[in-house]
């Protein structure tokens, strides 16, 4: 993403590779419906959540988004993520792939409800 940096996130998709473009709408309304009260920020050049911690980010890559729940969130969806390619803190989805919607959805929704019940939760 060459250019002037992005402050918004639609700034930010706006700027994503034209490929991945789609990709970052969806899942930019995807997360936007599951907690549309949190705070939108771009932090380290990356689209976050925050609520009132960082909740998940996303990110655009040449080929693939990058979405990144809490860690904790991966590994309670372990089984369901079998056929996606992840790493520790990220669910890598190529451009040429559809978003997994209703997993992203589930560990959205898992992020915020356990953001919102303990305090020792959150991204970091």
């Amino acid at each position: 993403m060459a250019g002037k940096r992005p402050t918004t996130i639609a700034e930010y998709i706006q700027a994503a590779p034209s490929a991945g473009q789609p990709h970052c709408r969806l899942i930019y309304a995807i997360l936007k419906s599951v907690a549309p009260d949190a705070q939108e920020a771009i932090k380290w050049g990356t689209p976050f959540f925050v609520e009132p911690r960082f909740v998940f980010a996303f990110s655009a890559h040449k080929a693939h988004l990058s979405f990144a729940p809490m860690a904790s969130a991966l590994e309670a969806f372990r089984k369901e993520l079998a056929g996606h390619s992840t790493t520790a803190n990220f669910l890598k989805i190529p451009y040429d792939q559809p978003v997994p919607e209703d997993l992203v959805r589930k560990i959205a929704e898992y992020c915020v409800r356990v953001v919102g019940e303990r305090e020792d939760a959150g991204f970091w």
